[in-house]
């Protein structure tokens, strides 16, 4: 075979399914379509490498498979993945890529653990802030999810601004689970709640909604949190939530779908993002999105989004309050609907095949 083989890394399949492992996911699938659709594709050796502990699959048809190696996590990656790879060009999804590999394509989603850093353990950002600019200066090409994130990577060095190109994320993955019928939660009117993840971190900035939700105005109203932060985990950072706030925990995409739907908002008050999905997500279920101005959200929410400040918790009253007017409400989910619909998984993998193979033909 005279064409360079091209090996996914797989290391992602060891561990639960968070966003970044939804991006790699979703381009491997809409790739391997493109190989079904290109049968002239098919003429160099597609695969992914995964660790033997991998404890996920994807169901694919031209892109094989493949656990090898004996090691596990940062080990497997950084020691046995350069060697399985041998002389094959490596694809890179989530954020790392082993420190000795040149000419890999690697996305590196944001620069967040240099902006962000108290959002993260000292060993984890220690260890970005020391591979991500390493991984850069080794790499082929380094792709990114918005205009903002490639700025920010070329301000703290990760890369050249000629290395780097910007691949927006899709959406439509939430196809499936749109017709699925899945009840609220007990306790749950259409319209009575917000919805906001449920997570910790600095920049994710929830203390806000805290503080809008603990407002008189909103005293009828309900913020729903979805995801893994738990009461305990904001009482340890010494953030009180108040009596409105409902912890619903980890959901199904069809759960997760039908909280969209009959939510009166999904607000996003991050101070920084390096793309933003989940506006995106409620938008294309018809729920309008509330959002910080920062980071890549204007860039990837547009017009179709309320924007307030992410220090202004009178403001993020306002704007849920407002949206009880139906057809102010009615007019922002159809500007979303439109606006979502713009971003498609099919769209970004193409864009990847065609970094892959310029690579890919240039190296052999």
């Amino acid at each position: 075979m005279n064409k360079r083989g091209v090996v996914f890394n797989g290391k992602f399949l060891t561990s639960g399914l968070t966003g970044v492992h939804r991006v790699a996911e979703e381009l491997i699938k809409h790739l391997d379509t493109l190989l079904e659709e290109n049968p002239g594709l098919r003429d160099r050796e597609w695969t992914m490498l995964a660790p033997e502990n991998a404890k996920r699959t994807l169901a694919l048809r031209h892109i094989t498979i493949r656990k090898q190696g004996m090691l596990r996590w940062q080990f497997w990656e950084q020691f046995e993945l350069p060697w399985l790879v041998r002389g094959r060009l490596l694809v890179n999804l989530c954020n790392l890529a082993p420190l000795t590999c040149r000419g890999t394509i690697t996305m590196i989603h944001d620069a967040q653990t240099f902006i962000s850093p108290k959002s993260y353990s000292f060993l984890f950002q220690t260890w970005y802030q020391f591979a991500l600019p390493r991984i850069g200066k080794a790499a082929a090409r380094i792709l990114t999810v918005s205009n903002y994130s490639r700025e920010q990577l070329i301000r703290f060095g990760v890369a050249a601004a000629g290395k780097i190109q910007v691949l927006h994320n899709g959406i439509d993955h939430l196809g499936f689970a749109a017709g699925q019928a899945a009840a609220l939660p007990a306790g749950l009117a259409p319209h009575s709640y917000a919805l906001a993840l449920s997570n910790t971190q600095e920049h994710k900035n929830i203390a806000i909604l805290f503080k809008a939700f603990a407002r008189p105005e909103l005293a009828e109203f309900k913020l729903v949190l979805v995801g893994a932060g738990t009461h305990d985990d904001f009482k340890s950072k010494g953030i009180v939530a108040p009596d409105n706030v409902v912890f619903a925990g980890r959901v199904s995409d069809a759960e997760l779908s039908a909280l969209y739907k009959d939510a009166i908002c999904f607000a996003f008050p991050s101070t920084t993002e390096g793309f933003g999905l989940p506006p995106l997500e409620a938008m294309y279920l018809g729920c309008p999105a509330v959002v910080a101005p920062c980071g890549a959200l204007p860039e990837v929410c547009g017009d179709a989004a309320i924007y307030v400040a992410a220090d202004d918790a009178p403001g993020w009253a306002k704007a849920i309050l407002d949206l009880r007017m139906p057809a102010a409400r009615a007019a922002l989910v159809e500007k979303g609907l439109r606006h979502a619909s713009q971003f498609t998984w099919a769209k970004c993998a193409r864009k990847l095949l065609d970094i892959i193979l310029e690579v890919a033909d240039r190296q052999k």
